[in-house]
């Protein structure tokens, strides 16, 4: 899984600004304040495509979703939601990023800065 969790950070760094701009149009639209980006290799059942592995030539294709998506579609139960809010990082800094990989799934903050 290493080799596949630097290929998707190599994808994150390269798009970056995308993230930034969906993160903000998400949260300025008040669709959510909790963004979070799909990152998966097959179709997902989840979210909205906004980058495909084989039109973009990345590794990971990316969907936006939000964490009220992840509760209804019972991802997050809804018992765990306040929890997952406490973790929740400032998305002026970090993109939430599930990656979905082989039906196991995983939560992982990326930050938004170069440094």
């Amino acid at each position: 899984m290493e080799k596949e969790l630097l290929a998707l950070e190599e994808d994150l760094k390269r798009y970056r600004p995308m993230f930034q701009n969906a993160t903000d149009a998400i949260i300025e639209q008040d669709v959510s304040n909790y963004p979070i980006f799909v990152a998966h290799r097959q179709s997902p059942v989840i979210g909205i495509g906004l980058l495909d592995r084989k039109e973009s030539n990345t590794n990971w294709s990316f969907s936006a979703s939000t964490l009220e998506e992840f509760s209804t579609k019972k991802i997050i139960e809804m018992s765990k939601v306040e929890d997952f809010q406490k973790i929740y990082k400032n998305p002026k800094e970090f993109i939430c990023v599930f990656i979905l990989e082989e039906g196991l799934g995983q939560f992982i903050f990326y930050p938004l800065n170069e440094d």
